[in-house]
């Protein structure tokens, strides 16, 4: 559902939401860095899915292998994301593809 002035934003998911939450579920950044953050990941999470297809279907890597890489690639310094929203992008990556994640996508590897 939109928020007030905002009906052309798309909803931002809760497990989103609780990345940026504190304990008294206030977000420590403004909605606007919090939308932005989320559309990038989600951005991400969508174009990752056809590589990630194809590793999994080139039969040398397996799902959770391909998921571990791509959460690896996503923790870099370079990527741009905090490792909170890499764990967050793969697991969308996962559940847009279907597959299970196994490992722990908020703990450092």
């Amino acid at each position: 559902m939109p928020m007030d002035g905002e009906d052309q934003q798309t909803e931002i998911p809760p497990s989103f939401l609780a990345l940026y939450a504190d304990a008294r579920q206030r977000l420590r950044e403004p909605l606007a860095v919090v939308r932005q953050r989320y559309e990038l990941c989600e951005d991400l999470a969508q174009l990752l899915t056809g590589q990630a297809l194809g590793l999994s279907q080139s039969g040398t890597v397996s799902d959770q292998e391909v998921l571990q890489r791509c959460l690896a690639g996503l923790r870099s310094t370079d990527s741009g994301l905090g490792a909170d929203e890499a764990g967050w992008t793969v697991q969308r990556l996962a559940e847009l593809l279907g597959w299970g994640w196994t490992s722990s996508p908020d703990r450092p590897d």
